[in-house]
């Protein structure tokens, strides 16, 4: 299966630098922890850097995000960015 994600890199509150995905979770099975786990190996098995991640899906007609709270707040203000890649999962 594809699953569209978004891989971006931001400056941190810190001064330095947080790559982070953003994995699109059109129909998430209630298990968002071992979810997110697995896409975020399967972008560094892809040879993507992650810091950080979140999932981005709908619920009740709702955008939503489940991830790191600090990308979870960061997201809340901007949305979901565009989908830069597609990994296999």
């Amino acid at each position: 299966m594809k699953i569209n994600m978004a891989h971006l890199r931001e400056r941190s509150t810190t001064g330095g630098w947080i790559d982070f995905a953003v994995f699109d979770a059109k129909a998430t099975n209630g298990d968002n922890d071992n979810l997110l786990a697995q896409l975020i190996m399967s972008a560094r098995n892809a040879g993507l850097k992650v810091d950080q991640a979140a999932l981005a899906f709908n619920s009740a007609g709702r955008l939503r995000f489940y991830g790191e709270r600090s990308l979870v707040d960061y997201l809340a203000g901007i949305g979901v960015p565009r989908w830069t890649h597609t990994i296999d999962f």
